[in-house]
């Protein structure tokens, strides 16, 4: 069960399908076992390969009418498999770019949780908990955030998958972290921890205007995939960096301590375990001063 708001402070209570599922699987030792071979690599390439096939065009038009997608937003096209129009191309316009050198923005589609990071965070991505340091695989570089902040940006199955790069800079080094998935002696009892960790990616990006940067893609556990662009080393503000294949996913970003200011309402909300929804290019910090 989520908790979400809108920029007007109006809350509801959201608790998607998949959401269920993946709570129901990992909680019990059943769950567990049936779940192995659903995130192998064999599984990964068969329903990578049914959804790019031109039979799986029969869920997109269920799917639209259950999230009531608005198709005016997105390019005028026949899509020629599901995964074709998941990964559908927004219109240009159809989305407003915050370009003001002082605004932090979002990437995409959302909704945004925002954090202090100090030494004893644990913070709860996609079912699994993390340290900055384990998120990232480095205590070095996880130390340069320190008392910075971490935003997860949480999209929904039905969100538009594409992201950008929220400032002009330059990508000084990019990494690849694959997935894990693994119990031990699963029937144990009904709660027996797993370990898992979601593939991840990520830059290390020297902003103009907010310091030293991360920006980090989460894939799906089960077939999501992380589709990121070959932008170069130089990046500018509303550049799209890539997008995901089927599968809700997660993007993330991490600034250091004095570079910006989150919203208040983004804070505020927070702070009480509740999501703010968002939308790729809207203003959700500033510059600090």
């Amino acid at each position: 069960m989520h908790l979400s708001a809108d920029r007007e402070g109006n809350i509801t209570k959201e608790n998607s399908m998949q959401d269920r599922f993946l709570e129901m699987m990992y909680q019990s030792a059943i769950g567990r076992i049936l779940l192995r071979p659903l995130v192998t690599p064999a599984f990964s390439k068969i329903a990578g390969w049914l959804l790019d096939s031109r039979a799986s065009r029969i869920f997109v038009y269920p799917f639209i009418k259950k999230h009531s997608i608005n198709l005016k937003e997105y390019e005028q096209k026949k899509y020629k498999s599901y995964n074709d129009f998941f990964t559908r191309k927004m219109l240009l316009g159809a989305r407003r770019i915050d370009r003001r050198d002082e605004a932090f923005i979002s990437p995409c589609d959302s909704r945004v949780s925002v954090y202090k990071i100090n030494p004893k965070s644990v913070f709860h991505i996609k079912n699994t908990r993390y340290t900055t340091a384990s998120l990232l695989r480095s205590k070095r570089l996880a130390h340069l955030f320190k008392e910075g902040y971490i935003w997860i940006f949480r999209l929904q199955v039905n969100d538009y998958h594409h992201y950008i790069h929220i400032d002009k800079g330059r990508v000084s080094k990019s990494f690849k972290i694959p997935g894990v998935f693994h119990t031990v002696n699963p029937i144990a009892n009904d709660h027996y921890p797993i370990y898992k960790e979601n593939t991840r990616e990520y830059s290390i990006i020297q902003s103009d205007h907010f310091g030293t940067m991360i920006q980090m893609e989460v894939g799906a556990l089960l077939v999501g995939k992380i589709q990121n662009r070959v932008c170069g080393e130089l990046i500018y503000k509303g550049q799209e960096k890539g997008q995901f294949a089927f599968g809700g996913s997660t993007v993330i970003l991490m600034t250091q301590k004095g570079k910006v200011r989150p919203d208040h309402d983004i804070l505020k909300n927070s702070e009480k375990g509740i999501e703010t929804i968002v939308k790729l290019g809207e203003h959700v910090g500033r510059k600090e001063e």
